[in-house]
């Protein structure tokens, strides 16, 4: 049996998938499950034993994950048509563009979800999208939909051994992650007050480690300078693997709601997230006793702009204070 599943997002929409993944695999164990994804998915397809193959997805015009390579279509959507599959499951939204663009994957059959009062592929395997859900229960429910028995609500990050090398050689123990960043910038919370939190954590005993990618860097440059206390700062030092190993050791992570928030839940390690302008009912960790998500609420949330054009109220409205008072029911347990 040949599956595909569609799931063309960034990290921590592919983690909200991995109970989905793990209750179909455990379903069709003989199953070979193809994932098909953005470029930077295919490690994490490698350390699922979930995935048995990945496709880099090229993009498709109206899609906003990546600029779409137009010329690579029609090739992308023959090679998919030559797999043959027998089930193309779209895992990736509510369908409106990705729902046509499965079926012209050419499998035998095809399932999701799709928005009413649009196309629906097939009443049998297509069932209506609810914008309240969250994110890692409606991809188990439409699992249950296609007689796909639940296995589990946990995310899921397999560590290797090399990650742990690297974790081993920052040389760090009894610490506290600083996540400021995120792929949009109104999705992120003040430097300033990351700095502030930093220093409560400093002197709650722990040593502050920021984090980043390299693009980030001047953003924690400037977390680190804002702060009194000491910093380690690693920007542009981890890859994938080691930040989840940093992670994974922290006694706590403070970040916005990016993938990182993911990635703690993963490895349940305890964390304190601010959401500005995501979806906090959607996106926010299931265990809310060891995450805890604070949020300003505003009528424009979820925003759909990559800077606030209105003050970034969603953001001002959790102060350092509120943040700190997480911070410390979790770094006095540590």
């Amino acid at each position: 049996m040949r599956l595909a599943v569609l799931r063309a997002l960034q990290l921590g929409d592919m983690l909200c998938a991995v109970p989905a993944l793990r209750a179909l695999d455990a379903a069709h164990p003989h199953a070979h499950i193809t994932l098909i994804g953005l470029p930077w998915a295919r490690e994490l397809a490698q350390r699922l034993p979930y995935v048995d193959d990945f496709v880099e997805f090229p993009g498709f015009p109206g899609m906003p994950e990546r600029a779409p390579d137009t010329a690579a279509i029609p090739a992308f959507l023959s090679a998919m048509r030559e797999r043959r599959f027998d089930l193309v499951i779209q895992l990736h939204g509510s369908g409106e563009l990705t729902n046509p663009l499965a079926v012209l994957m050419g499998g035998r059959r095809n399932a999701g979800y799709f928005r009413g009062g649009h196309y629906r592929p097939d009443p049998g395997s297509f069932f209506e999208w609810r914008d309240a859900e969250h994110e890692v229960l409606r991809w188990v429910r439409l699992m249950e939909q296609l007689g796909v028995a639940p296995r589990g609500t946990q995310l899921e990050f397999p560590l290797r051994e090399q990650d742990w090398q690297a974790w081993r050689s920052f040389d760090l123990e009894h610490y506290a992650v600083i996540h400021p960043g995120s792929q949009l910038p109104s999705r992120r919370w003040p430097a300033q007050r990351f700095a502030e939190v930093g220093d409560a954590l400093a002197a709650e005993g722990l040593r502050v480690v920021l984090t980043g990618t390299a693009a980030e860097g001047p953003l924690t440059k400037e977390v680190q300078q804002r702060m009194r206390a000491r910093a380690t700062d690693l920007a542009g030092r981890t890859t994938l693997g080691s930040l989840a190993a940093l992670v994974a050791r922290a006694r706590l992570v403070v970040c916005n709601d990016t993938g990182v928030s993911h990635i703690a839940a993963a490895t349940r390690t305890p964390s304190v997230v601010v959401a500005c302008g995501s979806d906090a009912r959607r996106w926010a960790p299931l265990n809310r006793h060891l995450h805890r998500v604070l949020w300003h609420d505003v009528p424009c949330r979820p925003c759909a702009h990559r800077e606030c054009p209105i003050g970034h109220d969603c953001a001002l409205g959790v102060s350092s204070h509120q943040v700190t008072r997480e911070t410390a029911r979790f770094a006095c347990a540590a």
